[in-house]
């Protein structure tokens, strides 16, 4: 059960449980859907149109630019930020849903969760995510820096990347894109929430009851469902936080084609708009999607095994 039922109180797990639940889901997926999420951050900040036709574009398609990272910079590339993007996963994923649990808890002892499930978990969730971010946004920053350059590399290291940007761009340079960050996320992660448990009510009632399968797969399918939902809805806002975080970066990124200065988020909407069209706020939808059907199911799907995990140890020991 993501989030906290009274019901279930035979079944709850303990504050850190839930924590090392969430830790673990994140760390997990994020080394399975890596290799999406570099390819997705490549076509939200390139420039040119995201086609064939066009001849200065470097990525038009999710195959091509698999093969010509994989060409230009070995196989290696697809996990470039790594360890930065693990680090984020396993702090955003206990305290997204350790601060899940927590509000949900608070929300069933005021007596104010009965009828209202969706907004409530919508709710809770937005905020749970909110203080992940907050937690958590530099290192976001980070991952963002190392997918998106080029060879040679800029950055050598972690310890490398934060003294140069702290030398470099102060450091307030590790709070770039917080604020579409901050407002992409509430909505994105209160729909993800509100969607899992809204899915899973719909299919229990859609599939005959000898006809269900495996709980694990019922997780990891409503999982996809949430997050293609949630990522469509709110993704023109994660496209901004990443133009964001790459100011001042520039040249690192000269090889793959043109390159902007953005003073804010209206202005990088103003110039999106202008150069590139409404089309342009949706770059990169294509792999994002793919990457979020994956991410959210598997992290739902290894935060509710792991919760399970917890519970069958505890059941051994009585």
């Amino acid at each position: 059960m993501v989030g906290y039922d009274p019901k279930e109180d035979g079944r709850s797990n303990s504050k850190s449980e839930v924590a090392v639940a969430g830790s673990v889901s994140g760390l997990i997926t994020r080394a399975l859907i890596s290799p999406l999420d570099v390819i997705k951050i490549r076509f939200q900040l390139q420039i040119e149109r995201l086609s064939r036709s066009d001849p200065n574009a470097k990525y038009y398609g999710i195959l091509q630019a698999g093969r010509q990272i994989l060409q230009e910079e070995g196989p290696a590339a697809f996990w470039k930020g790594h360890i930065p993007a693990q680090l984020l996963s396993i702090g955003y994923g206990a305290v997204q849903f350790l601060s899940f649990e927590l509000l949900t808890e608070l929300v069933h002892r005021a007596s104010l969760y009965e009828a209202r499930e969706f907004s409530v978990h919508f709710v809770c969730g937005g905020l749970s995510a909110c203080a992940a971010t907050l937690t958590v946004h530099p290192v976001d920053v980070l991952r963002t820096r190392f997918a998106a350059q080029g060879e040679p590399r800029v950055y050598k290291t972690l310890q490398d990347a934060v003294v140069t940007m702290y030398r470099t761009e102060g450091p307030l340079v590790f709070y770039k894109g917080l604020t579409p960050t901050l407002i992409a996320i509430f909505p994105y992660a209160g729909l993800q929430f509100s969607c899992y448990s809204s899915l899973k009510h719909v299919y229990e009632w859609v599939m005959p009851a000898d006809r269900k399968h495996s709980e694990n797969l019922k997780n990891l399918l409503c999982g996809c469902g949430a997050g293609v939902i949630s990522k469509t809805l709110t993704y023109p806002l994660d496209l901004f936080k990443k133009r964001l975080q790459v100011g001042g970066f520039e040249q690192a990124r000269v090889t793959f084609g043109q390159v902007r200065r953005y003073r804010g988020l209206l202005d990088c909407t103003k110039q999106m708009l202008q150069e590139e069209g409404a089309q342009g706020f949706f770059k990169g939808l294509s792999p994002s999607l793919l990457k979020a059907a994956l991410s959210t199911g598997l992290v739902f799907f290894w935060y509710e095994l792991v919760c399970n995990f917890f519970h069958c140890l505890k059941r051994t020991d009585s």
